[in-house]
């Protein structure tokens, strides 16, 4: 099966506050990621999970039921999916952390004439740092396609505290020119295969 990648890098609103003093490796404690609240037309209730590496270098978030889709017997509604999710991340006593890169992966059955987009803005909560990025996919294809950010400029959590992530990821599927019997898919769903995405994180620590 074709793979598809896109990469680009993310493009920050705001520049983060002062850096935290370098580290050169990760702390030896685990991080502990619980998730908060899960809303979006991409995400019922019980869909998505998010949990740690044991080395503590990166964390994912998979989904079950992420799909959006136009053409064929989709509603309108179809074709337009989003997820918010809020994860608390609680981290080792006197350490920080930022989001690196972040690689998505899915799987897409986009007509001739139909196009797909993936979208993602994640940010802490009272930050108003943010970082979003988007990859756009053109039919016909049929494949599993993978799209990485890396970072321009890294923002990191407050220290001294559990910090809460929020990440909004959306799909969006446009039926264009493409037959109109024949349905156009993007998705981001576990359940299809290993697709997650993974959020690869940097570390400093707090002065």
């Amino acid at each position: 099966m074709l793979n598809v990648v896109a990469m680009a890098g993310l493009a920050l609103s705001l520049l983060a506050a002062p850096a935290p003093t370098e580290l050169s490796a990760v702390p030896s404690d685990n991080i502990v990621i619980d998730v908060q609240t899960v809303n979006g037309s991409g995400c019922p209730a019980g869909t998505a999970t998010a949990s740690a590496k044991s080395d503590n270098t990166a964390f994912t978030v998979s989904y079950d039921n992420f799909l959006a889709q136009a053409g064929g017997s989709a509603n309108a509604t179809d074709s337009r999916k989003n997820c918010q999710i809020n994860l608390l991340v609680r981290v080792p006593q006197g350490f920080t952390f930022a989001i690196a890169k972040a690689e998505y992966q899915g799987h897409a059955a986009l007509q001739a004439g139909a196009s797909g987009l993936q979208l993602a803005h994640y940010y802490f909560t009272g930050q108003s740092a943010n970082a979003e990025s988007s990859h756009s996919f053109d039919g016909p294809l049929s494949a599993t396609w993978r799209a990485v950010d890396t970072a321009s400029a890294l923002i990191y959590a407050p220290c001294g505290a559990a910090t809460n992530l929020n990440i909004n990821a959306e799909l969006r599927v446009d039926a264009g020119k493409s037959s109109s019997d024949k349905a156009s898919v993007m998705a981001m769903d576990s359940t299809r295969g290993s697709v997650r995405t993974l959020f690869n994180l940097s570390w400093k620590q707090c002065g």
